[in-house]
């Protein structure tokens, strides 16, 4: 079962952010992941495109963006510009999705939406037609370290069969606790790309922790459903 990770600087030491940066690269990551936040849309404030150029240097690895900020059009090209290679924003701060995707696929990035555990999947029935990929928050968004929602299993399943119904191509990501102990039932149940912060820097070793998600994710297919 093929399935991308995406290591979250969020969990990472942020005095020594080109080093986790190469930590993933070295691990194998397929992405590193940016938790933009403002302050108001979510109630953390984290880091800006300054930080994704200045990174872009550290690592060839391509970086995932999600932006959890209030009106995300108004800075989405610096993010462009700084090297985001995809981007994520909430079906809750923005109306315009179409005009997000169209944009975003037009400077050669694949766009994304993200939905908040508290928010209806209905909310995404329209934007499953021209989105790549859908962000599920496993968590409610705002820190890193949080525990995985009970009955967010169930909900990337719903997902899931909501994509096959509507002819979609876009893909799950899901974003929040995720670890070696749940991220083979998420595979089972649709899910794709992974985001991981606590699980793969709490301990020190990147690449080791990767390998053991990747190994965990992988065994999905022997794994009863």
């Amino acid at each position: 079962m093929s399935v991308a990770l995406a290591p979250s600087l969020l969990s990472a030491d942020f005095s020594r952010l080109g080093d986790a940066a190469r930590a993933c690269e070295d691990g194998g990551a397929d992405w590193i992941h940016f938790d933009v936040m403002d302050g108001h849309f979510v109630p953390n404030l984290t880091v800006g495109p300054i930080v994704l150029r200045a990174l872009r240097k550290a690592t060839r690895v391509p970086f995932d963006v999600h932006l959890m900020i209030e009106e995300p059009l108004s800075t989405l090209d610096q993010y462009l510009d700084a090297g985001a290679a995809r981007v994520a924003i909430h079906v809750e701060a923005e109306p315009h999705l179409h005009r997000f995707a169209q944009h975003v696929r037009g400077r050669g990035v694949n766009p994304g939406v993200a939905i908040n555990p508290g928010t209806a999947l209905a909310s995404l029935d329209e934007a499953l037609l021209f989105v790549d990929f859908v962000l599920v928050m496993t968590v409610d968004p705002g820190w890193g370290g949080q525990a995985f929602i009970e009955g967010s299993l169930d909900r990337v399943g719903r997902l899931s069969e909501m994509i096959r119904r509507a002819g979609s191509r876009a893909t799950i990501a899901v974003d929040g606790g995720v670890g070696p102990d749940n991220i083979a039932p998420l595979v089972r149940a649709g899910a794709r790309h992974f985001v991981a912060g606590a699980s793969v820097f709490s301990d020190g070793d990147v690449p080791g922790s990767i390998r053991r998600l990747r190994e965990a994710a992988g065994s999905a297919g022997t794994l009863r459903a």
